[in-house]
């Protein structure tokens, strides 16, 4: 509500104050910080060690925002690009493990067929 000066009228001062505080109630569109900014404070939990209330009290942000920016922009590089040779092991583990999983199955088939020509 505008105070009224001593002529009676509203100063304007008081009147951008009001609109001020109309505009920051505003829901925006999510695109009021750029991805460079995202990013940033996404790293500073991340990266830097920062607690999420921590780092989005001192960003000015609301916990929620920052933690969903973690979860969208806050993969490490290391999650990102896996290189030749961490894929070349993986394949490696995963054969190994595919080849140990064939010979247990093979050895159950033989027990359950020995089994049931006993019971016969």
């Amino acid at each position: 509500m505008r105070q009224k000066n001593r002529s009676g009228k509203g100063s304007a001062n008081d009147a951008g104050a009001i609109e001020a505080a109309t505009v920051d109630k505003k829901k925006h569109n999510g695109k009021q910080h750029d991805k460079e900014f995202k990013v940033a404070a996404a790293k500073l939990v991340t990266e830097q060690g920062y607690t999420p209330k921590r780092a989005a009290a001192s960003l000015g942000l609301h916990v929620n925002t920052l933690q969903y920016w973690v979860k969208v922009y806050g993969r490490g590089p290391q999650q990102e690009a896996e290189t030749l040779e961490t894929l070349r092991l993986r394949n490696r583990q995963l054969e190994t493990e595919n080849q140990r999983l064939r010979l247990e199955q093979e050895i159950l088939k033989k027990a359950t067929a020995f089994f049931a020509s006993q019971q016969a």
